[in-house]
C-alpha cells in the first residue's frame, strides 16, 4: 500500500550515482556536488494526491501527483520531463520521459528501508534511505 511510503527518509547509502547522472547528461560540476550531498526525501499522502519533496543543501524539489496520471516535472538537474508514477507490486514506479529518452525510478520498502533504484539504459544506481524517527 502506498501509505507505507509516507514519512521522512534520509539517504544513508548510494552506489553508482555518478555513472547514472553521467548517463542522463548531468554536467561534471553538478555531479561533483550531487554525489556528496545526503538529501532527505519527504513523502506525504493526502487522499489520492502524493507529494514527494527532496531537500538538500544543494537544491530542493517538490512534485505532486496522482498515481497513473501523467504530469510535467522539472528535475533537480533542470530536465523538463513527462512523468508518470504507478504502484506496481508494492513498488512506486516513476517513469520520466524527455527528448526520446526514458529513465525509471523505482522506490520499494525492504527491511524498513526505502530503496531507490534508478535506471537509464543499461546504467543502474541504488540509493538507500532510512526512515527518520
Amino acid at each position: 500500500m502506498v501509505d507505507a511510503f509516507a514519512g521522512t527518509w534520509k539517504l544513508v547509502d548510494s552506489s553508482n550515482f555518478d555513472d547514472y547522472m553521467r548517463s542522463i547528461g548531468v554536467d561534471f560540476a553538478t555531479r561533483q556536488v550531487a554525489s556528496v550531498i545526503k538529501p532527505i526525501t519527504i513523502i506525504e499522502i493526502n487522499g489520492d494526491t502524493i507529494t514527494l519533496k527532496t531537500q538538500s543543501t544543494f537544491k530542493s524539489t517538490e512534485i505532486n501527483f496522482k498515481l497513473g496520471v501523467e504530469f510535467d516535472e522539472t528535475t533537480a538537474d533542470d530536465r523538463n520531463v513527462k512523468s508518470t508514477v504507478t504502484l506496481d507490486g508494492g513498488k512506486l514506479v516513476h517513469v520520466q520521459k524527455w527528448n526520446g529518452q526514458e529513465t525509471k525510478l523505482v522506490r520499494e520498502l525492504v527491511d524498513g528501508k526505502l530503496i531507490l533504484t534508478l535506471t537509464h539504459g543499461n546504467v543502474e544506481c541504488t540509493r538507500t534511505y532510512k526512515k527518520e524517527a
